[in-house]
């Protein structure tokens, strides 16, 4: 393709016309795809970025400016951007599940223990044992087997996203039964 082919090709896509949208997916989808799966080292989740990339990039269509680079310069910079959205939430995902698998270890010594931990611990696993069962196995499946999401998607049979959404779910849950614990040693009233 020349450059006007790819200008034509842009324009086509900024006004919605469907076989340009079509071609420019054709076009840089390997490109954005190489980019996502090199920063991730995850080839299903450099799929789910780069199925990101195209509806971001659909949905703000009417905000392309052509620039240096063109097309692919503005595919590329919203790659870079769901990219690192990606590398935030997995280390997010990576430090809620390391607090919770901290206080839901069942049957391991505690490091530090005392009533503040067992009350962690108790309200943890109640936690736990109201999530909807799919959601139960997914968190499970991570911490006691210490499965990424990608095993247990193979292990369930789930969808990967499945497993994804089971487990930010979760984890939103846990997440927030752990910012309502109280700090230990601060004396808390009385109801």
């Amino acid at each position: 393709m020349d450059d006007q082919d790819d200008t034509r090709l842009a324009a086509g896509f900024a006004a919605g016309d469907e076989d340009c949208v079509a071609a420019v997916y054709r076009r840089w989808r390997p490109l954005v795809h190489a980019l996502a799966s090199r920063s991730l080292g995850d080839e299903r989740e450099a799929e789910d970025v780069t199925q990101q990339v195209f509806l971001a990039a659909w949905r703000g269509r009417a905000g392309y400016r052509p620039g240096p680079g063109g097309l692919g310069a503005w595919l590329t910079g919203i790659t870079r951007h769901k990219v690192a959205d990606a590398l935030e939430a997995r280390t997010r995902r990576a430090r809620v599940v390391e607090a919770a698998a901290r206080v839901c270890a069942q049957g391991r010594p505690e490091p530090e223990p005392g009533p503040e931990r067992a009350v962690e611990r108790v309200l943890l696993l109640g936690e736990l044992a109201r999530l909807p069962s799919a959601q139960q196995r997914v968190l499970r499946l991570a911490f006691y087997a210490d499965l990424t999401q990608s095993q247990i998607a193979d292990r369930t049979g789930l969808p990967l996203g499945t497993v994804k959404s089971h487990m930010r779910r979760a984890l939103h849950v846990m997440r927030q039964s752990l910012e309502r614990l109280p700090e230990p040693g601060v004396p808390q009233p009385i109801r």
